[in-house]
C-alpha cells in the first residue's frame, strides 16, 4: 500500500499559478502510475492528469491541456502538478492517486485503476 499526502493548494486569482505536490511513502512507489483527479461540489471526481512510473507516458484531460503539467521526482517520491492560467472552473479539491497496474496512458482516467488516494488539497480560483 502506498500512502499519499497532497499539499500546495490555496486561493489564487484567475490567471495565476499553483504547484501541487503529492508525497508518497510505502513500498514500490517508484513503479506506480500516478494521477491527479479533482472534485467540485455536486460533481463527480474527474481525471486531470496521469504519468507512468518512468515519466515517459503522460495523459491530460482536455480541459487542462496546455495549462497543467504533471511530473514526478522518483528520488523524492513526489509527484507534482503545475497549474498555470488558472480559471474559476478549476476550483476543486485535488486528489493524488497511485496505481500498481501497468496500462496504456489512454486508461489513466479510469478511477478504478487506483488503489491508493490522498486526502485532497483545496484549490480555489477567484475571478
Amino acid at each position: 500500500q502506498v500512502q499519499l499526502v497532497e499539499s500546495g493548494g490555496g486561493l489564487v486569482q484567475a490567471g495565476g499559478s499553483l504547484r501541487l505536490s503529492c508525497k508518497a511513502s510505502g513500498r514500490t512507489f517508484t513503479r506506480h502510475t500516478m494521477a491527479w483527479f479533482r472534485q467540485s461540489p455536486g460533481k463527480e471526481r474527474e481525471f486531470v492528469a496521469g504519468i507512468n512510473w518512468i515519466g515517459s507516458s503522460l495523459s491530460y484531460a482536455d480541459s487542462v491541456k496546455g495549462r497543467f503539467t504533471i511530473s514526478r521526482d522518483k528520488a523524492e517520491n513526489t509527484v507534482y502538478l503545475r497549474m498555470n492560467s488558472l480559471k474559476s472552473e478549476d476550483t476543486a479539491v485535488y486528489y493524488c492517486a497511485a496505481s500498481s497496474i501497468e496500462t496504456s496512458s489512454r486508461a489513466y482516467y479510469k478511477k478504478e485503476l487506483y488503489g491508493s488516494w490522498g486526502q485532497g488539497t483545496q484549490v480555489t480560483v477567484s475571478s
